[in-house]
Parts: structure tokens; C-alpha cells; sequence
């Protein structure tokens, strides 16, 4: 069975086809920049353009950097506050064409990671996190999926941990991989004292490099990278058009 799945980022937005079977793209990936300022307009025009790669009208499914609820958007850390209240799922269905379910990104890269990955048949509590224009979370409880953590957000050094540790400040501060190593070190840190997870799997482009920084990250919990590394939230998205999120 293949399945639309569109990914909704901070800085780009990416889609194709995947077989919800076997957890893996029928096509190359289609990618387009996140327009700026990123309002309900702009982003929907480019998704829009987006899901017109492929022809079709059958259901999607998307994801958005913020909570979702009942398609729903309920924050926008990344994206333009008008964001906040807008039912995505009928926006996206109105400008496609295509029926659309819309879910967390962090939530759809744990959905696939859990079905197809590294937290696949792993019992107990398994935290997903990726890493990126922000930081996203999915927690899981015997793959049970608790939706829109938002652990990004927790305090870390006076602030948003996404503000120390995500892939963007890395970037923007030109962090070597051992210094952002570090501050990586430091957050897990604390998401291991407050959920004391069995495994936390990395996501997003950094799960990629994982041999430039993992080896100097101290922790308690094992930590290993993503298995579907940046697709992981398009197939879950599709994952989810389907009702297996």
C-alpha cells in the first residue's frame, strides 16, 4: 500500500510516496524551502506544490513542528504564531485535493522509528528526539505513542532547551561536532532525570553523523541513531493517513 507522507520543517518541506508495508519510499523525495515569514498562506501555497509532484487525489498524511490536535494547531514555536488555531487538516485537504491527517513531526518520526526501526519490539519507555530548526520529541510506552510531548521546550540554562542543543544553534554558532557533543550531553542529561527512559533514539539530519559526537555523549540510557534517519517522519506521516499512528 502507498501512501502520501509530506514533512513539514522549519526550513524545508519534504514528501513522497511510501509503502506503509515496509516503512520505506517508492520515490525520491521531493524538498522545498520553508517560505519566510512561514505563515498558514506561505507554507500551504509550497506544500501544496509539493504534493502536486505526484499526481492523485488520495489521502495524505502530514506532519507539523508544533502540537496537533484533532488536525488542529495548538503552537507554532518555529513557525508564524498565526499558526495557533488553525484547523491544518482542512487548510491542507482544501489546497491538495487530497484528504489530510496531520500529526506532530517528532510523533510521526517515532511512529516509523517504533514500526520500522530502532525502537522497533523494544519494550518499556522509548523517547525519540530530533534534531533540527528545533528540538522534537515522541515518547512511547510498550509502543503505545503519548502525543505532542514537546520535550524541546523543557528549561535547560535559563532557556528553551532548543536554544543550547538544537542542530540549528550547532550551525548558527559554528559548534565543532564535540562542542555541541557537549551541550547534547547536557540535555539528555535531563530528559533522562525526568522520564528515566529504556532507549532514546536520535532523529534528524544528525542522525546521520552520529560517529562525529555520540562517542563523547556520557549517559545512562543507550542511545543510538534513527534507522530512517531524516525519512522517518514522512513515513510516519503516511503511516498516519492510514490509522497505524
Amino acid at each position: 500500500m502507498t501512501v502520501l507522507g509530506i514533512d513539514i520543517g522549519g526550513s524545508g518541506i519534504k514528501g513522497a510516496p511510501v509503502d506503509v508495508d515496509g516503512g520505506s519510499l517508492t520515490d525520491e523525495r521531493y524538498r522545498l524551502e520553508t517560505p519566510r515569514p512561514a505563515t498558514p498562506d506561505a507554507v500551504v501555497s509550497v506544500l501544496a506544490e509539493v504534493a502536486g509532484h505526484w499526481k492523485g487525489n488520495d489521502p495524505m498524511g502530514v506532519t507539523f513542528p508544533g502540537v496537533v490536535r484533532n488536525g488542529v494547531i495548538g503552537s507554532a514555536a518555529n513557525l508564524d504564531p498565526s499558526w495557533i488555531g488553525v484547523d491544518a487538516a482542512a487548510l491542507f485537504a482544501e489546497h491538495t485535493g487530497r484528504r489530510a491527517v496531520v500529526l506532530n513531526d517528532a510523533d510521526a518520526a517515532g511512529v516509523a522509528e517504533v514500526a520500522f526501526g530502532a525502537g522497533r519490539d523494544v519494550p518499556g519507555v522509548v523517547l525519540l528526539l530530533t534534531f533540527g530548526t528545533g528540538i522534537g520529541s515522541a515518547l512511547f510506552l510498550d509502543g503505545r505513542l503519548v502525543p505532542n510531548t514537546e520535550f524541546g521546550h523543557l528549561e535547560l540554562n535559563g532557556a528553551d532547551a532548543e536554544l543550547h542543543a538544537s542542530d540549528r544553534i550547532r550551525e548558527e554558532q559554528n559548534l565543532s561536532w564535540t562542542d555541541w557533543g557537549a551541550r547534547l550531553q547536557d540535555y539528555l542529561q535531563v530528559v533522562e532525570r525526568l522520564l528515566a527512559p529504556d532507549l532514546i533514539v536520535l532523529g534528524g539530519g544528525v542522525s546521520k553523523k552520529t560517529d562525529r559526537y555520540l562517542p563523547s555523549v556520557k549517559v545512562s540510557t543507550p542511545v543510538v541513531p534513527a534507522v530512517l534517519q531524516n525519512n522517518a517522519g514522512i513515513v510516519g506521516a503516511a503511516m498516519a493517513s492510514t490509522g497505524r499512528s
